[in-house]
């Protein structure tokens, strides 16, 4: 039986749908291939805007979510040209879909995590077996059903010799403490990663991200305003704890602006630079004090001013590109979903109580078989 796996990931930052195509046959997991492309700018200006209540919503998620999937198995198309394989080489795709609400716990005491998908038209469109829906099962069990990323990381960071942190820093940031001498393992969400950052630099000056952090480093920190910010009660918060745009978003910013007055644009974007790497810092210093390396993935590993202010703020910590490590900053996520797709596959758990604070670990996913069986 085959051990290649496709994960497909379009992350919070929606700055597009990246594919890798994982061999887990051996003792590492191990990337064989990789493709991504940008979402087209009408579906992203409407995978943005079902973040929020508007009219007609079912229709345009509906909708949404097929243009998403056609993404989905373009890239999935790509990255089997790439490795000259046949779809018949590959045992499952793992397809996250796009989070457009996260709030587990909330409400009627379960809540929910919702991600655009149609999961049977990826099947249907690839010829794949595919699992979705990874989120549910663990928000059904009491969990945050998130983040579900750290036993990934433990499987393809994790040390016998030393505590290694991972930072992952999509739109949405979350840490995971790998700790050989540990009984459990440790992760939860930090808060803002480039979400914030994301949304001001597209106001303000038309481009979807701050290139390597460049228009930040030109601007001041404005003490009054990441005051504020860090109030914020979700930072003091103790894990198990995940946040999404529901909360980190626009409005929120604009209440905290609304206090402090006119503020240069590019002032209030190093701010907002700051406040991710302020909260990350924090993050890592309150959990994983003896950590000598954070890893940082997401596409926060490819700002560079940002990486600087975290490397600032853990001194005694060397903060450095999952690139280092074998795997590329916007390779980590897909692969962790490739892998999860596994364990749903073989029948093993892929949520980790001590992280998501489920009522135990649980098999997640569904399956959408590429045809009868």
């Amino acid at each position: 039986m085959s051990d290649l796996y496709i994960g497909l990931m379009s992350g919070t930052s929606l700055d597009g749908v990246d594919a890798v195509l994982a061999d887990f046959g051996g003792s590492h997991p191990r990337v064989i291939g990789h493709s991504s492309a940008a979402l087209p700018p009408a579906l992203k200006t409407e995978l943005l805007a079902l973040n929020a209540p508007s009219d007609n919503e079912l229709h345009r998620a509906a909708l949404a979510a097929n243009a998403l999937v056609r993404v989905y198995a373009e890239q999935v198309q790509s990255v089997l040209r790439q490795c000259r394989l046949s779809t018949s080489a590959i045992r499952a795709v793992g397809a996250h879909g796009q989070t457009v609400r996260h709030r587990p716990q909330e409400f009627d005491g379960t809540g929910y995590s919702l991600q655009l998908n149609n999961p049977a038209l990826l099947a249907e469109l690839c010829s794949i077996d595919v699992v979705a829906d990874f989120r549910s099962r663990d928000v059904a069990a009491g969990g945050q059903g998130a983040p579900l990323v750290p036993p990934f990381h433990q499987a393809f960071f994790g040390r016998t010799d030393q505590v290694v942190a991972v930072l992952n820093i999509g739109g949405i940031s979350n840490l995971t403490v790998l700790d050989p001498a540990a009984t459990d393992l440790y992760g939860f969400d930090c808060g803002p990663g480039n979400a914030l950052m994301d949304a001001w630099c597209l106001t303000h000056t038309g481009q979807p991200y701050d290139d390597g952090g460049r228009w930040a480093a030109q601007g001041q920190i404005h003490g009054a305003l990441l005051k504020r910010l860090l109030d914020e009660p979700f930072f003091a918060k103790t894990p198990p704890k995940s946040t999404g745009r529901d909360l980190f978003n626009m409005p929120w910013l604009k209440a905290a602006l609304a206090q402090t007055g006119p503020l240069a644009s590019a002032d209030v974007q190093t701010t907002l630079t700051e406040l991710t790497a302020q909260v990350c810092a924090t993050s890592v210093q309150q959990t994983s004090a003896h950590c000598k390396t954070l890893i940082v993935c997401g596409g926060g590993a490819l700002n560079t001013h940002l990486m600087e202010r975290l490397q600032k703020a853990l001194p005694t910590c060397q903060v450095v590109s999952s690139a280092e490590f074998g795997l590329p900053p916007l390779q980590v996520e897909a692969c962790a979903f490739a892998w999860l797709a596994r364990q749903m596959i073989t029948g093993k758990t892929g949520s980790v109580q001590s992280v998501t604070g489920a009522r135990g670990a649980r098999i997640l996913g569904a399956i959408y078989p590429a045809q009868a069986r």
